[in-house]
């Protein structure tokens, strides 16, 4: 199982599930927390998504192993990808992001679709793309929308990674609480939003998407036809192949 889901009156938690992987975005998570989503969107009953990972990490982003083997299959995931956070952002139920670790890349994409994120000071978060010699095209309509254009630019374009503190700063994120009190925040924050009125939520949300245009999947969309056309290009894959080598021999030393 990639992605768990528990059920709590109304609270529906779902968990990625590569713990050994520092829950690294392969095909098949996607696919399956894909599927859990649908799942939930046709869930009458289900009152606040809260989207979480297992172990260290949240989630670190592509499975970098999987994109210098197989670009192709890489470019399958983006797309997606893509689909699963529209899909997210669409649910009839308020979503929150708990990151307890790592969310890099994809993995803070999903974080900032998420309508609230909770997070901790020394938590480690962005967009180091570039560096890889990837586009994050697929994070940046979720990234302008949760940041505005301008910042969003800056950290897109130069890479690398945050803390909490200063994803708080930056707005990235919506809560910082003490490591210890990560969990008691978002369980606090879940019960508020279920004691919501479900129509008063749903249609707020469904607004706000259609204001800021979320329910838009075409620009998400042409976003991982970009991601996929850099990622087959001899640069990403020659950063990647050097960056996987690497990862390889510090796990051999």
């Amino acid at each position: 199982m990639l992605v768990d889901r528990t059920d709590l009156d109304g609270i529906v938690r779902l968990t990625l599930h590569r713990p050994e992987s520092r829950n690294a975005l392969n095909l098949d998570l996607v696919r399956d927390l894909r599927t859990r989503l649908e799942a939930v969107r046709d869930d009458p009953s289900a009152r606040v998504v809260v989207l979480a990972g297992a172990g260290k990490a949240f989630c670190a982003g592509m499975d970098l192993r999987g994109v210098a083997t197989d670009p192709v299959a890489m470019g399958t995931m983006l797309r997606e990808l893509a689909q699963t956070t529209v899909l997210l952002r669409n649910l009839h139920c308020p979503s929150v992001a708990v990151v307890q670790g790592a969310a890099i890349g994809g993995g803070c994409g999903l974080m900032v679709v998420c309508d609230l994120a909770i997070t901790h000071p020394e938590a480690k978060l962005g967009y180091p793309e570039v560096d890889m010699g990837i586009s994050p095209a697929v994070v940046a309509p979720w990234l302008i929308r949760k940041i505005g254009a301008g910042r969003a630019r800056a950290m897109l374009l130069m890479g690398g990674t945050i803390t909490g503190t200063r994803a708080s700063e930056l707005g990235l994120v919506d809560r910082v609480v003490p490591l210890e009190e990560l969990e008691p925040e978002t369980g606090r924050v879940a019960a508020q939003f279920r004691e919501g009125g479900r129509a008063a939520l749903a249609v707020t949300k469904r607004w706000l998407n259609e204001l800021d245009g979320s329910w838009q999947a075409e620009t998400v969309l042409r976003g991982a036809e970009l991601s996929a056309e850099v990622i087959m290009g001899p640069e990403a894959q020659q950063r990647l192949s050097a960056k996987v080598g690497q990862g390889s021999r510090s796990r051999a030393s």
